[in-house]
């Protein structure tokens, strides 16, 4: 059973250790079986080979001598997380005579490499808004900076001095050596200058290979980053790469009791135990080994790991575990809560603070910055052995951290080896070191569902197909017609008097139709949308405005005769008597002679007289109407009030008896013993008794009274 490590050996002392192992989640290294995006396929039973994960450096026999590299089909661009490279500088440049070479060289700033038409256009790029300073006032803000500008605290250098010799006779400006030092960067002859790499559409980050023993619809994926930049030029010898990359597994070291053993037999074989200084350390140090390291947010993790398997046994099971030669955590407050960000790039944006929390966040900082410079001083052999290094440094300040430039700094941003992650990590942990490491030695598996590819390319021809269906359609449909001038404005005229009908203006009505000289029968446009109301005047009935229509009759002298698509005229479409009054109100005035009135569909003629009698009629008789029906309601209430009090004397006779009721009536004979009863109700006991005091006292009274009368 061959696999990637599922075990980790780890310590939580940075000192080397060797066979120490911790229990990984299985879950974490499961086969990755994974398909084209939004593509979904039913369960697959997996290769007897792909049961167990694969390890990159340990494949199996009959897998790594069939492996076959796959073409790589151009997979979109992908920029490798590698520490980002400082921006280079183009320094202008002179002729032998001291002459620029060309005018765009004036003209083109220093540091962004950009080029204007103007030396104004350039002058007000480098201000960009504040105002210009002095070159003594230069020297002193750049002064201020964390760093030197040269890049050491000494501003002399060979090539200075070399300008001197050369009978310039000056030392060098501070911007002048801002220049040159920009230069080296650009050039790469700077110690910290990271190192250049190829300008490109990018890489895919995984490289995919194929073997007669899986299945055609499967693929095997590896890491480009675990590969050196000249193993991934090479692509014909990649399967060769892979290859030699293979490691034999470490053997179980044996158990304690059988070491015992064995030292005992030698003693009564009369030999002589070697010293342990002599004999020969086989650690998992002296194998190829990864430098992993993580730093952000004052987390700080770093791990080296041998590439080397460790062979065990679980449940009489052969299996493969990995094994942490060091590692160590560091986690200081040095992010400002709620509100992010380091302490040190807050007090460069808005000045140094003075509470005590960023006084504490400072202090962190700098310890933290310690702590990881002479962890990695002492891991300096470790590093340096290392085949890769992998680290993720977000932020300036943390690549400062680690990249320096100090006094005995262990990595360089110039180190070939030097990687960053091609996936997503989280939080600087020791745990995410090992997840990352597992996912990096992992060998990914792809299986394309070969149904569902066909499916969705079914789906894409057909999504296709419609769509230029709908593009043939939009096109063979007829354009809109251009309305001319004349249509234009019926269109605006119709739109103006159908608003004014319906709001029942018609002093507004008639002022836009004498204003812009329309005739009262004017047709609304379009035809088709208005065949119901096509004029005015059957807009106006149909609206049931009475108003509008003897305005339009009266006034505009609109025709009544007119009939709509349908046949009906205005008066055969008017909604309420009113309206249709104001047709017969308009027969009365014009005269019969003006219209076909009977044509029209409107009935005699109606004089305002008799408007005004017949309303006067209907109001008397409307106002009888209402008295009578007054009448009947005050009738049937009093009846109702009656029926509720007989039907209460009614309930109350039922339940107390006729003359024993709780109100009793004038004529109501009560005993002695009733009458006492009806005066002690509602009162206490204590009243009571002073009741029957009272009274006894003036039956006394009324006692010595006759006595003394007689």
């Amino acid at each position: 059973m061959h696999g990637p490590p599922e075990e980790i050996a780890s310590t939580c002392e940075h000192d080397v250790v060797d066979d120490i192992d911790i229990k990984e989640q299985n879950s974490k290294h499961r086969v990755d079986s994974t398909n084209s995006p939004n593509m979904a396929h039913p369960a697959q039973p997996v290769d007897k080979l792909l049961q167990r994960p694969l390890y990159v450096f340990d494949l199996p026999e009959e897998l790594l001598y069939t492996l076959q590299l796959k073409l790589q089909s151009d997979a979109p661009a992908f920029v490798e997380p590698v520490a980002p490279q400082s921006r280079t500088t183009d320094q202008p440049s002179e002729s032998a005579d001291g002459s620029e070479e060309s005018p765009k060289a004036a003209t083109t700033c220093s540091l962004c490499g950009l080029s204007f038409t103007t030396l104004l256009d350039q002058r007000s790029h480098k201000l960009r808004g504040k105002q210009p300073v002095d070159e003594a006032e230069f020297e002193h803000l750049v002064g201020q900076l964390d760093e030197s500008i040269s890049g050491s605290d000494s501003s002399d250098s060979e090539d200075d001095e070399e300008d001197g010799r050369e009978g310039t006779g000056r030392k060098d400006t501070t911007l002048s050596a801002l220049l040159k030092r920009q230069a080296k960067v650009a050039d790469g002859d700077a110690e910290d200058a990271p190192v250049k790499r190829k300008k490109g559409a990018g890489k895919p980050p995984l490289l995919w290979f194929t073997s007669s023993k899986l299945r055609s619809n499967t693929s095997l994926g590896v890491y480009r980053a675990i590969l050196s930049a000249e193993e991934q030029d090479a692509e014909e010898q990649l399967v060769e790469t892979v290859k030699r990359k293979q490691l034999a597994a470490k053997p179980q070291p044996p158990p304690p009791h059988m070491l015992k053993k064995a030292a005992a037999q030698d003693e009564e074989d009369g030999g002589v135990p070697l010293p342990a200084s002599m004999i020969p350390k086989n650690t998992s140090a002296s194998g190829p080994h990864y430098f992993l390291c993580m730093i952000g947010g004052g987390h700080f993790a770093a791990m080296v790991v041998s590439l080397t398997p460790k062979l065990t046994k679980k449940a009489g099971v052969e299996d493969r575990t990995a094994t942490v030669i060091a590692h160590k955590t560091f986690h200081r407050y040095t992010t400002r809560r709620k509100q992010g960000g380091a302490q040190s790039a807050n007090d460069s944006a808005k000045g140094a603070a003075h509470s005590a929390g960023s006084s504490l966040r400072r202090y962190n900082e700098t310890a933290l910055t310690q702590e990881v410079r002479d962890l990695l001083s002492e891991w300096r052999d470790l590093i340096d052995s290392s085949e890769l290094v992998f680290v993720r440094a977000t932020g300036s300040t943390n690549r400062r951290t680690l990249f320096g430039p100090y006094e005995g700094q262990v990595l360089t941003l110039k180190d070939n080896r030097l990687r960053g992650f091609p996936f997503s990590t989280k939080r600087a942990t020791q745990s995410e070191l090992m997840k990352a490491f597992v996912e990096l030695t992992r060998v990914q598996v792809n299986v394309v569902d070969e149904a569902a590819l066909a499916k969705q390319a079914e789906e894409a021809a057909a999504a296709a197909a419609r769509a230029e269906s709908v593009a043939n359609a939009k096109a063979s449909a007829p354009k809109p017609v251009k309305l001319t001038k004349e249509e234009e404005e019926a269109l605006t005229h119709t739109t103006q008097l159908q608003a004014v009908i319906r709001r029942s203006k018609a002093p507004a009505m008639l002022s836009y139709i004498q204003t812009n000289k329309l005739s009262p029968d004017f047709r609304f446009m379009p035809h088709h949308e208005n065949h119901h109301a096509p004029t005015s005047l059957h807009l106006a009935a149909a609206s049931n405005s009475a108003a509008c229509v003897s305005a339009l009759l009266l006034k505009a002298g609109a025709d009544p005769t007119v009939k709509n698509e349908s046949g009906s005229s205005a008066f055969e479409i008017a909604g309420d008597r009113s309206t249709r009054d104001a047709f017969r109100l308009a027969r009365s005035q014009l005269g019969e002679a003006k219209w076909a009135w009977d044509t029209a569909g409107v009935p005699a003629a109606l004089s305002q007289a008799e408007v005004d009698k017949r309303t006067a009629r209907e109001k008397d008789e409307k106002g009888v109407e209402e008295a009578a029906e007054k009448q009947r309601r005050q009738a049937e209430m009093e009846r109702i009030r009656k029926e509720d009090t007989e039907k209460q004397t009614g309930a109350k006779d039922k339940k107390y008896g006729k003359g024993h009721g709780l109100g009793l009536g004038p004529g109501a004979i009560m005993t002695a013993e009733e009458r006492r009863r009806e005066d002690a109700k509602g009162m206490t006991d204590e009243m009571k008794m002073r009741l029957e005091r009272e009274k006894r006292a003036r039956a006394a009274e009324e006692r010595m009274k006759k006595l003394q009368g007689k």
